[in-house]
Order: structure tokens, then C-alpha cells, then sequence
């Protein structure tokens, strides 16, 4: 079964932490794939993962440039994994049907959105009734720490 992680993002927004998160997976050797809500907000990260860094720079498409397969990081809307990614990042409530193709699935949500964290709490009861390994994250002074599941 895939494991699936939930970040609760309390003290940074989605547009510090997910570059970082995308980071630490090339760094291990994994392709990734990011699935949001919406195409603009695809465009928007695309758009993010170009300059978050002054002095770096993170791999990455999507169907606006193509050449999935290609691409270490590929930002959708859809529930694919046209680049044999290791794990799926799933932001703004966007959900997979079955997080199979993936060894993990990392679900991040804003905590000042009672909405999000609704939204996150049903995620997570369907995903432990379906028998996946889900664990939970809280933001820290400088990382994350594991606060249950498991």
C-alpha cells in the first residue's frame, strides 16, 4: 500500500515549503509529480519552481512545455504519473482516486483554512479505511515533526 503523509502547514505558505519538498525528493533520486485543483494554479507553481531560488534551479513541466516522461518534477491537474514518480504531491484539496501508481503521496494543507483542514481530515479517514499507512506532520521551528499515525 502507498504511504501517504499529511502537512499541516501552520508557519510557512505552500509556495515556501513545496519547492523545498521537491528539493529533498530530487535529492533522494525520485521524480515527483505535483497535482492541484487548477490549471491556474499549475501555472502559478510552474511559474514559482522558476524563480523561488536565486541561485538554483529545479527541473520541471508541464503540459505547457510537454515532454512528461522527460520532466523530474511534473505539475497537473490530472491523476497521472506520465514520469514513473516516486511520490505525488497533492496541494489546494486535490485528491487521487488510488495513490497506487505512487510509494508515497504527500497531501499538504494550509491550516489557517478551516475548510483545508476539513478537507484533510476526510482524506485522511478514507485513506487509513482503504488500508494506507498515513501519518501526520506538523510544521516546527525548522522542519517537520511526526504527530501520529503511522
Amino acid at each position: 500500500m502507498t504511504e501517504i503523509r499529511f502537512y499541516h502547514l501552520e508557519r510557512s505558505p505552500l509556495e515556501r515549503v513545496l519547492p523545498k519538498m521537491l528539493e529533498t525528493a530530487l535529492q533522494r533520486d525520485w521524480r515527483a509529480v505535483v497535482i492541484a485543483r487548477s490549471d491556474d494554479r499549475v501555472e502559478a507553481l510552474n511559474a514559482l519552481l522558476w524563480v523561488y531560488d536565486k541561485d538554483g534551479f529545479l527541473p520541471h513541466g508541464s503540459k505547457a512545455e510537454g515532454h512528461a516522461a522527460r520532466q523530474p518534477v511534473w505539475l497537473t491537474t490530472e491523476e497521472v504519473n506520465p514520469n514513473a514518480a516516486h511520490v505525488a504531491f497533492l496541494v489546494d484539496g486535490a485528491t487521487l482516486a488510488d495513490p497506487s501508481a505512487f510509494a508515497l503521496c504527500c497531501e499538504l494543507f494550509d491550516g489557517a483554512d478551516a475548510e483545508a483542514v476539513a478537507r484533510a481530515r476526510e482524506h485522511w479517514k478514507a485513506a487509513s479505511a482503504a488500508g494506507h499507512t498515513v501519518t501526520y506532520w506538523q510544521q516546527t521551528g525548522g522542519g517537520w515533526e511526526q504527530k501520529g499515525g503511522g
